[in-house]
Formats: C-alpha cells, sequence, structure tokens
C-alpha cells in the first residue's frame, strides 16, 4: 500500500466563491478513513471536487495478469473505491455505503509500467442511491483504458 502526503485545492466556482472546499472531507481525511475502515483498499487519493474524486494506483506484480497487463479485478477495484470516495466527498464517512451495480468496459491495454489513474464523477447523488462513472488512464495517456458506470446503495442515516 502506497502512502502519500497530499492536499486538496480550493477551487472557486459559483456555488464556492469563497476558495472553500467543494466537499465535506478532505484528501487527508478520506486516505486516513481508508486506512482505518479498509486497510485493504488500493491506490490513494490525490484530488478531491464537487461530485469527483481522482485516485492513483502505482502498478507493481500483485496487479499485473499473465501477459504483463494489468488486471481487470485491478482496474474494477480501483474503480469502485474512487466512485466510493467521490461519494464519500459530498456525504461523509459512510462506511457502509455498498456498490450495488458495477459495469466495465475494456477501451484498451494498460501500459503495466506506468501509474493507473482513476477519475471518477458523480452523476446522481440522492438519498438512497448514488450513480456515477470512472474513466480509467495509463499515467500520461489521454486516452482511458477503460469506462466504468457504478451505482451505490446509501444507507439511511
Amino acid at each position: 500500500m502506497t502512502t502519500a502526503t497530499i492536499t486538496t485545492k480550493a477551487t472557486s466556482t459559483p456555488e464556492n466563491t469563497a476558495g472553500q472546499l467543494d466537499t465535506v472531507m478532505t484528501v487527508d481525511e478520506i486516505n486516513q478513513f481508508l486506512h482505518k475502515e479498509f486497510p485493504q483498499h488500493i491506490g490513494v487519493v490525490t484530488e478531491m471536487g464537487k461530485n469527483s474524486a481522482v485516485m492513483r494506483l502505482d502498478v507493481d506484480d500483485a496487479h499485473l495478469r499473465p501477459g504483463g497487463t494489468v488486471s481487470g479485478p485491478t482496474m474494477m477495484a480501483l474503480a469502485d473505491i474512487c466512485l466510493y470516495v467521490a461519494i464519500l466527498g459530498q456525504i461523509g464517512p459512510v462506511a457502509l455505503a455498498v456498490t450495488t451495480n458495477l459495469n466495465i468496459n475494456f477501451l484498451r491495454k494498460p501500459e503495466p509500467a506506468k501509474a493507473m489513474i482513476a477519475e471518477a464523477r458523480l452523476l446522481k447523488l440522492g438519498k438512497r442511491l448514488a450513480v456515477g462513472e470512472i474513466s480509467i488512464y495509463s499515467e500520461g495517456d489521454d486516452e482511458p483504458v477503460a469506462h466504468v458506470t457504478a451505482t451505490y446503495s446509501i444507507p439511511p442515516r
């Protein structure tokens, strides 16, 4: 598991003209929550924004499948946790929010010598369900290696 110290960036949007964070948790708070509640998770949160999150996974031999490519389960796990992080950024630390559906389209072979970057965006955040999409890239590449859609169930508060 990679440990990194990363700070969030405040953004200025019409809803946020004071330069305050667009999330209820910072990057550091989310990383600490994940390490405590989900020590088996992969990747590190690098950015948070309104309805969005970015994570990075430094690929090593444990993430590769025969043929020297990043395994599908590795990319699925990274996408899943990245959307979860985007949700937590909006609703706070809810350990019992769970994936109810995840669909992945593998678009091209990722480069095993490069880190994987996952960019999640919430499409809808309701009281009980959240729907989002995640694009996964090999670091430095403009074309995604996978596109994911997923739905989360949010427990009642």
